[in-house]
């Protein structure tokens, strides 16, 4: 009987993928596709690729900064919206969090960007104030690459969503 069994499991085995001559199946290349980014991520990223392109053509620092600073906020939000998962325990719920904090949990490979942006968070408010120099010419221009960036990562994240090929999958063992 016990050979019975080690005959069905060779049959089972022989049935799955055989050994690559040329390497191991992760050297595949994936293909990009369409992924399906739930309408209200595509909305926040239509409204942060507007904010950009607004702020490109704005004449004051400030107004600058405050415009490409919000279209870094709205395309964390695209992310937290396609990604994110309301927080259940009663500890996190106390006290409110900004985009930034909640982006590197949601994303971690977005945590360097959470960190930019995070850190300009408060010359975004001096700018928006109207506070005389919050933000200089370089400084605006400097953020407007940094978004614009942001943004074509986050968009090819979202929107174009790498496929593998998925392991076979040996049939587990009867008995």
């Amino acid at each position: 009987m016990a050979s019975t069994h080690a005959a069905a499991a060779r049959r089972r085995r022989a049935l799955g993928p055989a050994p690559s001559l040329t390497g191991p199946a992760s050297d595949v290349h994936p293909v990009l596709r369409r992924a399906s980014a739930p309408p209200a991520a595509l909305e926040l990223l239509a409204q942060a690729r507007a904010g950009l392109d607004e702020a490109a053509h704005l004449d004051t620092p400030n107004e600058r900064y405050a415009t490409a600073h919000l279209a870094a906020l709205r395309t964390a939000a695209a992310v937290l919206a396609a990604r994110g998962r309301p927080e259940l325990s009663p500890r996190r719920r106390q006290r409110i969090r900004s985009a930034w904090e909640v982006l590197p949990e949601i994303a971690p490979e977005l945590t360097e960007w959470s960190a930019l942006f995070a850190s300009g968070a408060a010359r975004r408010a001096r700018a928006e104030a109207g506070i005389q120099g919050a933000a200089t010419v370089r400084d605006a221009d400097d953020l407007l690459r940094d978004v614009a960036m942001f943004l074509r990562l986050v968009e090819r994240m979202l929107v174009l969503q790498p496929v593998l090929p998925q392991p076979r999958m040996e049939p587990p063992d009867a008995g």
